[in-house]
């Protein structure tokens, strides 16, 4: 079978042995504060609709969407209403939350009975999802039914679920995969009834071999969807490369997937979307991988949102022995896209994908160097740029020349700073540069239309 894949990319040390073969384990918050910052997607924070010392149920509606771009958000757990105030998160920022104290008891609000797939149309779908307060779970945070709105029915001929999990160390999509495919080909099946021209490709790491013969086995007669194995390469599941190595479209940072008639859609995100639509429920669980040499019992676990990350970490099993906060990195997502948690008490949001725990006496650091051209950055960018230019850009503060060679077009990947020999953390500067740029309209042009 052809493995499918794109130009450039890198191969990181993976470090998914240490999860993959753990079954997820479901986790309960504590007794105690449960908080719900109002920033969980793209857009407007969502507005309170709650006051303090109201009761709520699991599942309950807490906070409603401010706009296109922002997402409802739902209670976790039941119990009251404690403050709704500025709370620290774990990047170290401050953002308007709903805190909940939690009564230990999951009461949840009564959900009528399972929809039939036969008998859903797009107004419905689009609608649930909507209400569901689903968003982009791989990281976007675009409200999935803002991308399903905006696509043109008839222009749309391609849906893709991204299960390539390409980052290094998270291995949540392997198990979904495992444990749960149905749930992804019914998230599929649903995307298939709003736009009826498509055909469905679900995308899996070479790598997942087990993953990709039971969906094939469990799709054998299924005529619209069809799996396919990607390289297992770095960043493989990357929108604009996933795109181009499953249908050879090109994509730009001006551009959204519906532009070239793809509606593209990760695994946790899939998932959410079946629960909504078949069960009815709201988005308020998703998986986290807890992995790292520096935890006791790295795995796959099934967190409500709102519990924190020293909940999630001690109930994971926890630091591994002899092993101090002091001696660990503690990052918010992978090793080539995460950013360092500087808060563990900050809470787990809808785009929580991991908690990798490093031993910081095994992270080879060395010292940064002079560049010396040697044009590893341009051969490992995925989309064809020339990182080192770029960087000359930013520290010469030339934005007209940042934006004429592309720097736009930077999806900050990681891949240009991991080869470096000269340590420069290129990526850094270049992506956060572009997020500045991009926050200016009149400098960013067709661009703030991805961005902002």
């Amino acid at each position: 079978m052809a493995v499918h894949t794109f130009a450039g990319g890198v191969h990181p040390f993976g470090g998914k042995k240490m999860s993959r073969d753990r079954a997820v384990v479901t986790l309960f918050p504590d007794d105690g504060e449960i908080v719900y910052p109002l920033l969980q997607h793209m857009g407007k924070p969502s507005i309170p609709i709650v006051r303090i010392g109201d009761y709520v149920r699991t599942g309950q509606l807490i906070a409603r969407a401010d706009g296109d771009l922002s997402a409802n958000l739902h209670a976790s757990v039941s119990g009251r209403v404690s403050a709704i105030e500025n709370r620290q998160l774990v990047g170290g920022e401050s953002s308007l939350c709903i805190v909940v104290e939690s009564d230990g008891l999951f009461l949840e609000v009564p959900y009528p009975e399972n929809r039939r797939l036969s008998r859903l149309t797009k107004e419905t779908v689009i609608n649930v999802i909507r209400e569901a307060g689903i968003v982009g779970m791989g990281g976007s945070g675009i409200p999935t039914a803002f991308k399903l709105e905006r696509a043109n029915t008839a222009d749309i001929d391609t849906v893709i679920a991204n299960c390539v999990e390409c980052e290094p160390y998270l291995t949540s999509d392997y198990r979904r995969i495992l444990e749960n495919p149905w749930k992804i080909i019914n998230g599929v099946m649903i995307l298939l009834t709003v736009f009826p021209r498509a055909r469905g490709y679900i995308a899996v790491s070479d790598n997942n071999t087990e993953g990709y013969r039971l969906l094939r086995g469990l799709l054998k007669n299924e005529p619209r969807i069809y799996v396919k194995r990607m390289e297992d390469k770095y960043p493989q599941g990357a929108e604009r490369q996933l795109i181009y190595a499953l249908t050879g479209r090109t994509l730009n940072a001006k551009m959204l997937p519906y532009d070239i008639g793809c509606i593209v859609h990760n695994t946790d995100t899939l998932v959410a979307i079946n629960q909504a639509v078949i069960m009815h429920e709201p988005l308020i669980t998703r998986i986290v991988t807890v992995s790292g040499d520096g935890v006791q019992s790295p795995g796959n676990f099934r967190i409500r949102i709102g519990m924190t990350y020293r909940q999630i970490l001690e109930q994971a099993g926890g630091l591994k022995k002899g092993v101090a906060l002091e001696d660990v990195l503690i990052l918010d997502g992978g090793p080539m896209t995460g950013s360092p948690v500087r808060n563990l008490d900050g809470p787990a949001t809808k785009l929580t994908s991991a908690i990798i725990v490093l031993q910081k006496k095994n992270i080879r650091m060395q010292k940064e160097t002079a560049c010396t051209r040697c044009g590893g950055c341009a051969d490992a960018c995925p989309n064809l740029l020339v990182p080192l230019f770029l960087y000359e850009d930013v520290q010469e503060k030339r934005d007209d020349a940042f934006i004429a060679h592309g720097g736009m077009e930077c999806c900050g990947c990681g891949c240009c700073s991991y080869v470096c020999p000269s340590k420069i953390d290129l990526s850094a500067a270049i992506d956060g540069r572009r997020h500045a740029l991009a926050a200016d309209e009149k400098k960013a042009g067709d661009y703030a239309r991805r961005y902002i």
